[in-house]
């Protein structure tokens, strides 16, 4: 599997010497691949201008044209979403071409330079994350949540991967979160009196509602009961389901299909935590809490985000941006293990683009000199999927 992700990025390094960037901006090292596209590194190539548009350091995610519908339609959601603070930047979009001929699709975004949750929770061992931390992150994943279910659109895919920590300013060493990639969004379709049944199953595994399993739907109440998921995770610094090492694909979409049992809340969490959790792992997807109410929960009271200096797109010292992560798990991306659904798994492997010995970059030299040593790990995560329905 590490011949392979090496394989991979040895030939996604190569078409980037050739593929020098855009008229702005030079493109840098690969820094992560995922099934609709591989993210590089990007610079301004006159840095000293202060563009006013692009920031001095940027991530830019590319796709052969032929190949690229994916992320063009990623990148009309962010078209869609701009002007929310808890959502990472959009620039824009460029068409390139590399010395062979082969045209490129780029989108230009945030460089994460706190990398991503999953990186954040894997670094406390299985132990958790302060309970103060968790209560900021979540109230800016929410904030962010609200943003996309009001422009009527749904995440799809909420997972501490695609959650990326932005430096704050007002805060030396703190971070924001913000919600990215958004490669499996959709329009909702909650306000058509037909709702129609998509034809896939967009998502991970472990962060999968009961509704999305057993009846094919997924509106902005799924977002909620992924947000839990998360939540939970951060708590304990472990997936919410409790999976051994034997678990299948076919059992674990069973559990939460079945709608018989919610992940376990931990006995150990403040009651607030606990209630919070509840309302977001409510069976019935009518009754789940939105987005909005969660904001006035207890466990929100007391976090203030009034403070938080984002970093400006004409001044960034350090932007974010993390890639869709597609799991290699064997046990979760197998078809074969459960006759009823097909999974179809993002091409190639997965790589994380910051090592767990980073605590994070704080400028643009940080943030160059950082991804010239940047090396591919896979992350242990079930896989992102879509499944078809209706099976």
């Amino acid at each position: 599997m590490k011949r392979k992700a090496k394989h991979i990025e040895e030939e996604e390094s190569m078409k980037c010497n050739n593929n020098n960037g855009g008229v702005a901006w030079s493109r840098g090292p690969l820094i992560g691949k995922g099934g609709f596209g591989s993210v590089y590194l990007a610079s301004l190539k006159n840095p000293k201008s202060r563009n006013g548009y692009y920031p001095p350091v940027m991530a830019v995610k590319s796709a052969e044209v032929s190949a690229s519908c994916s992320l063009q339609k990623e990148k009309e959601v962010f078209n869609c979403l701009n002007g929310c603070p808890f959502i990472i930047k959009c620039f824009g979009e460029e068409t390139t071409s590399n010395k062979d001929g082969e045209m490129f699709y780029n989108v230009l975004l945030e460089y994460a330079s706190g990398g991503n949750l999953a990186c954040l929770i894997k670094k406390s061992d299985g132990v958790g994350l302060p309970e103060l931390d968790v209560k900021r992150y979540t109230r800016s994943i929410l904030e962010g949540i609200c943003y996309i279910h009001s422009r009527g659109y749904v995440h799809c895919d909420l997972k501490p991967e695609n959650i990326l920590l932005v430096s704050n300013r007002a805060k030396a060493g703190e971070f924001v979160a913000k919600v990215g990639d958004f490669g499996l969004a959709k329009k909702s379709e909650k306000r058509n009196k037909k709702m129609k049944i998509d034809p896939y199953l967009r998502g991970t595994a472990l962060y999968m509602a009961p509704e999305t399993v057993a009846n094919h739907v997924q509106e902005s109440p799924c977002d909620i009961w992924a947000l839990g998921c998360v939540v939970l995770e951060m708590l304990t610094g472990k997936p919410a389901w409790d999976l051994k090492p034997h678990v299948t694909t076919e059992e674990l979409l069973r559990k939460i299909g079945d709608g018989y049992e919610s992940p376990k809340i931990p006995s150990q969490i403040s009651k607030d935590a606990k209630d919070f959790l509840k309302r977001c792992f409510v069976a019935n997807p009518m009754f789940r809490f939105t987005a909005e109410m969660l904001l006035d929960e207890p466990f929100m009271s007391g976090v203030d985000l009034d403070g938080v200096e984002f970093v400006e797109t004409s001044d960034a010292e350090s932007v974010e941006w993390t890639v869709t992560l597609c799991g290699t798990d064997d046990e979760f991306s197998d078809p074969s293990l459960y006759e009823e659904w097909s999974f179809t798994s993002d091409e190639g492997s997965c790589f994380s683009p910051w090592s767990d010995d980073e605590e994070g970059i704080t400028s643009d030299v940080d943030a160059m000199k950082h991804a010239s040593r940047v090396e591919a790990n896979a992350v242990q995560y079930p896989a992102t999927c879509t499944i078809p329905a209706g099976v």
